[in-house]
């Protein structure tokens, strides 16, 4: 759930929910940001884009498992983003790096390959000492596309609620999820936006957000639609999800970073 105006977050939740569980939906905002192509005199925002080649440091080899490599989707740029994120930014990773194994290569050959490491994959990268690489083949490539990163607050999409995280009337709904379907509806995510930090926007129904052992939610790096401009797609109306657990997040461990992919 997205809001442009910071200010309305609390006041609409403390009118659909009530008070109580108002308050305590609100709470669970984030900032964020939603990538839009620059237009009407908004210009890029750092070096933040889609596509193009990677940026990374120097002596960093390409990613590829079984010899295949993965592709570049988007590089962004956490320096141009940390204003607005603030304490939400624990660390200043840099330039950040994501790729999917989305090469073309034959089923048979895709299933037998050893993705230990995910299919998704997050590389960080010094914005001083960053060289531009060019993806090897079979890896796709994409153009590259500057994107505007336009601040935003976000809500978690219902389906990222646990029932413990809001009070509900368990005579009246079957679980947090149930209250925020009735009483937020018309707010739900929309399909179709690339979105940095914050919570998923998803109108799916299954969670994209995986909780650790303290029940902290992972933070959300990177959301992905398809993009017909850009020649990409995952599915019907598919969408990547790139998170990481918050431990790992603020020590700067982007090898736990991991991928979830949804589609219609």
């Amino acid at each position: 759930m997205k809001f442009d105006d910071p200010g309305t977050v609390l006041p609409v939740c403390v009118e659909r929910l009530g008070e109580t569980a108002g308050r305590q939906f609100a709470g669970m905002a984030r900032r964020g940001f939603h990538l839009q192509r620059p237009a009407g005199g908004t210009r890029p925002t750092g070096r933040c884009r889609l596509g193009g080649p990677a940026l990374l440091d120097p002596g960093t080899s390409w990613p590829e498992t079984g010899g295949y490599p993965y592709s570049l989707f988007a590089v962004i740029d956490t320096d141009a983003l940390a204003g607005w994120l603030g304490a939400e930014l624990p660390v200043r990773p840099g330039l950040l790096n994501f790729f999917y194994f989305d090469p073309d290569v034959p089923y048979e050959v895709y299933r037998e390959l050893d993705f230990a490491h995910g299919t998704g994959l997050v590389i960080p990268a010094d914005p001083a000492r960053a060289v531009e690489m060019q993806a090897p083949a079979p890896a796709r490539s994409f153009p590259s596309t500057p994107v505007h990163a336009a601040e935003t607050v976000m809500l978690p999409d219902c389906w990222d609620v646990e029932d413990g995280d809001i009070d509900y009337d368990e005579d009246e709904h079957w679980g947090a999820t149930s209250l925020l379907l009735q009483r937020m509806d018309g707010l739900a995510g929309t399909t179709g936006l690339h979105c940095a930090f914050g919570w998923p926007d998803t109108s799916y129904t299954i969670p994209v957000t995986e909780r650790d052992a303290d029940g902290v939610p992972d933070v959300h790096l990177l959301q992905l639609a398809e993009d017909a401009e850009l020649g990409w797609g995952w599915g019907d109306a598919g969408t990547l999800y790139f998170t990481i657990p918050a431990k790992a997040f603020a020590q700067r461990d982007f090898t736990q970073a991991k991928v979830e992919g949804q589609c219609c």
